[in-house]
């Protein structure tokens, strides 16, 4: 027969009191139980001595007898110096599942995301800060060049107005020219 140190619950809804008490491990857990060997109150503080009562010499008959505590009344037992508990070691236990795994997988790849348009974003604004600078520049050399221009400008169409009374001279020269020719066509004509 397995012998159990283990936690039998009484009290009301809500208001729990658990017994400690060796059983056989294959009866139900408030069933038949071969002897109480003390109590347990989580309602009470926990700096509380009359939260864990325990019958040290029944304990100490029946662990020597083969009872094996569970893990919270070993916790229990520990705590008095009777009995010597390990953390037991699960580290399947604290592994998120796999909808929360793709969670995260989505996070990040939200988060990734969002810094690739960040820098996208902050090397648009530097390319457009670069653009406006040489803008700048180029209006601030157009703008020194525009009065060297206007000199340019101004000597320009004094030469235009030379070239052009140049012409016009030319022109009247061939104009007289022209009226002699007619004249003498107009002489041979008569003839």
């Amino acid at each position: 027969m397995a012998l159990k140190l283990r936690l039998a619950r009484h009290g009301a809804k809500k208001r729990p009191y658990y017994r400690i008490v060796v059983a056989d491990s294959r009866s139900p857990r408030d069933g038949r139980f071969i002897d109480r060997v003390g109590s347990y109150n989580p309602m009470l503080p926990k700096d509380s001595e009359e939260r864990v009562k325990v019958d040290v010499e029944k304990v100490k008959e029946w662990l020597s007898k083969g009872a094996r505590p569970t893990d919270r009344v070993a916790r229990f037992l520990n705590d008095a110096g009777l009995f010597e508990w390990k953390a037991g070691n699960n580290p399947n236990k604290g592994k998120p599942g796999e909808k929360a795994l793709q969670r995260i997988v989505d996070r990040k790849e939200r988060e990734e995301a969002r810094k690739v348009a960040e820098a996208e974003a902050k090397e648009a604004a530097k390319e457009a800060a670069k653009a406006a600078e040489e803008a700048a520049k180029a209006a601030e050399a157009a703008e020194k060049e525009a009065p060297a221009e206007e000199a340019a400008a101004e000597e320009a169409p004094a030469e235009a107005a030379a070239t052009d009374e140049a012409p016009a001279e030319a022109a009247a020269e061939e104009a007289p020219a022209a009226e002699e020719a007619p004249a003498e066509d107009a002489k041979s004509e008569e003839e």
